[in-house]
């Protein structure tokens, strides 16, 4: 059985007091940040947000309690990245972990990709 269409996407915790800046500097390198609870690809965001930061809290054992209040967001990469197929290449990685590393005191994220359904763009008319 073939595996649905789907984005690949960091989840990271966001202190919203940067999440504006952090979403400018990911646009500029055609990286995507989408929040859970307004995403598109969410039925019930609100309830997917909490979801999301409780399992990252829980599975941290207080580590990363500071962050109980940040917003969850997903990542994306833009078409820039894309090779048609293919995977995306390291350096598309890189580039994102490096950004989330410069804002090490407002973010917590792990360095690996899952998937969530498509995540679709607004195109100019």
């Amino acid at each position: 059985m073939p595996r649905r269409p789907h984005e690949n996407v960091a989840t990271v915790l966001v202190d919203p007091c940067v999440l504006g800046e952090l979403e400018l500097e990911l646009m500029a390198l055609d990286l995507r940040l989408w929040p859970v609870r307004t995403a598109p690809a969410c039925v019930d965001g609100a309830r997917m947000a909490f979801q999301v930061r409780r399992r990252l809290l829980v599975s941290h054992r207080g580590e990363w309690d500071l962050a109980a209040e940040w917003v969850p967001v997903w990542i994306g990469f833009g078409g820039s990245w894309r090779r048609g197929d293919d995977p995306l290449p390291w350096r598309a990685h890189a580039t994102l972990w490096q950004v989330l590393e410069s804002y090490a005191d407002h973010v917590r994220f792990h360095k690996r990709l899952g998937g969530v359904p498509r995540l679709p763009v607004p195109r100019e008319p």
